[in-house]
């Protein structure tokens, strides 16, 4: 009996890996040139997928989580394919204000992808890509998600600005994407064990 549990549940992890392969080399692998970097940050959640995209694709609401950022501004669209949104950030960061387009959203598959277009920091041709996906571990985990967790994968592409290197603009947008990530984890999975509490 127990040999077949481990065998369902190395299955499961395969399976998860195929699909997590399959989508970094869909939405996830970047042309580059000289002059630009690219790189990805993982982060597993312990809440349902479903909980944490309902934060995620909110493109008119970054700073439900993003806790860099102090307001945003739509400008353009409803939160749907082609918006364009201005956010200002917190003091302290080597930026003002930042205008960004929703270039794709897609609730099936679970995809965003939006592109820096304009304001006040180093990140030019910024493009930021974030795919989810459903981790079912089959065994309870946490007191939020039960059996299910989500695997958040966010990608992007930049330049590079003259006055510093791959390694520098890397480490400062891969430190920004980690804090918002951390702080998403931490939101969502409070946000499921509240969900867990009040139906027991």
């Amino acid at each position: 009996m127990g040999q077949m549990h481990n065998k369902r549940s190395q299955q499961k992890i395969q399976n998860l890996l195929n699909a997590l392969e399959n989508m970094t080399g869909r939405y996830h692998t970047h042309p580059v040139s000289p002059n630009q970097c690219t790189s990805s940050v993982i982060q597993t959640i312990d809440a349902p997928l479903s909980l944490v995209w309902s934060l995620v694709r909110e493109f008119d609401n970054p700073q439900a989580y993003k806790r860099f950022i102090k307001t945003c501004n739509m400008i353009a669209g409803q939160g749907c394919a082609g918006s364009v949104r201005e956010v200002t950030v917190i003091s302290g960061l080597p930026a003002g204000n930042s205008t960004e387009r929703l270039d794709f959203l897609d609730d099936n598959l679970h995809v965003m992808v939006f592109s820096i277009i304009g304001g006040d920091h180093k990140l030019v041709n910024y493009q930021s890509t974030t795919t989810l996906h459903e981790e079912n571990t089959g065994k309870r985990s946490g007191c939020g998600s039960g059996r299910d967790k989500t695997v958040v994968i966010e990608s992007y592409v930049a330049d590079i600005p003259v006055d510093s290197c791959k390694e520098d603009t890397c480490l400062f947008a891969d430190t920004i994407i980690g804090c918002n990530l951390k702080s998403l984890a931490k939101i969502t999975e409070k946000m499921a064990c509240r969900i867990v509490s009040s139906e027991i």
